[in-house]
């Protein structure tokens, strides 16, 4: 079987610069051709292209070349997110406009302000290299940046519909769960029974799951990789890749944080800027987050399980495609490597509480 090129890699059949032109006059949106369009990195669920027009830049986002059949309804969801968020604490890329309507590119997609920074997974600056002060005070930003959103107030920005609250704890590991089996669907995936400990990471949650909990607006992929900071400091430039945002218990991101921090002593891990270079240890980023929030340990705790189950329960859904032809073959195999990475932290954090 032929290698599937990644999106990125043929966006010109996906993204018909002729009828974005239009809609962008309609926008009253520049005047012209659009001129440099560039793909913006690598990710597994989106496509980004930056150009110019008229001197402006402008990034757009679209779902990939095989749409999920919610990812119009995703992309409408992160306008509402990003518009929302105009004028907060949160760093995130501003939003310029944005189409529902699939008829216009045969997706709905939006256009957004590029952002001035770097991704610290992909390389840092030599400020950021040289200086472990410095990246210190980038972990701390982080964790900043998720305690700023905790904050955000849904019913007065305008979010009170994004998302259903009541029982919202309750509904997380059947929720996760059941995505995992739904994906008996997709031809060649080996099942549940090749990945580690489900029962038992299931079995833990549901039964130590908090009584109550402190409901707000979530970013739901909280972690190093999809964060921005500035290229003159520590500062976070944005939070960007809003396409599981809703509403929850804020603590999720926490735990999403955590589940992609590697435990101490943990030698195979997935991230490309690891806390012993300088950033801030876990039980330091987990601190800093509960001093300012006031949360409890014990609910931090388990959120700190539920995460990498849940981050793993989506990721895998990306190796199941690959099994079945719809997705590149090797990101599908290193997805399903950190899948089983993710299940066995979730366990270790059963045994071994970060606080």
């Amino acid at each position: 079987m032929a290698e599937i090129a990644h999106d990125s890699e043929v966006w010109p059949e996906l993204i018909d610069l002729e009828r974005l032109t239009r809609w962008m006059d309609d926008q009253e949106l520049g005047a012209g051709a659009i001129e440099k369009p560039q793909p913006l990195g690598g990710g597994t669920q989106n496509i980004l292209l930056k150009f110019m027009r008229a001197g402006r830049p402008y990034v757009l986002r679209r779902p990939p070349r095989a749409p999920r059949p919610e990812s119009d309804e995703i992309m409408r969801r992160e306008m509402r997110v990003l518009a929302a968020l105009a004028g907060s604490d949160v760093p995130h890329p501003g939003f310029i406009a944005g189409e529902g309507n699939p008829a216009v590119l045969g997706t709905a997609f939006y256009l957004m302000e590029p952002v001035e920074g770097f991704n610290a997974t992909e390389g840092m600056p030599p400020l950021h290299a040289g200086d472990r002060a410095v990246r210190q005070q980038m972990g701390e930003a982080l964790v900043d940046g998720a305690i700023a959103l905790s904050r955000v107030d849904p019913d007065a920005v305008g979010l009170a519909p994004l998302g259903k609250l009541d029982g919202w704890i309750e509904r997380q590991v059947p929720r996760w769960l059941g995505q995992l089996e739904s994906y008996a669907k997709f031809q060649g995936w080996p099942g549940i029974s090749q990945l580690p400990g489900v029962e038992t990471i299931t079995g833990w949650l549901e039964a130590n799951r908090p009584v109550t909990m402190q409901p707000g607006l979530i970013h739901g992929d909280y972690h190093i990789a999809n964060v921005m900071f500035r290229k003159d400091g520590s500062a976070l430039a944005a939070i960007v890749d809003w396409e599981l945002s809703t509403l929850g218990d804020p603590l999720i991101d926490l735990g999403w944080l955590t589940a992609t921090w590697p435990d101490p002593g943990e030698e195979k891990t997935h991230i490309a800027v690891e806390p012993s270079s300088g950033f801030p240890s876990l039980k330091q980023l987990v601190a800093r987050y509960l001093d300012a929030s006031g949360r409890s340990a014990e609910d931090a705790r388990w959120y700190s399980v539920l995460a990498p189950f849940k981050l793993g329960a989506i990721q895998e859904g990306s190796y199941a495609r690959a099994c079945a032809g719809l997705a590149p073959h090797a990101m599908g195999e290193a997805l399903h490597a950190h899948t089983v990475d993710l299940f066995r932290r979730a366990l270790r954090r059963i045994d071994n509480p970060i606080l």
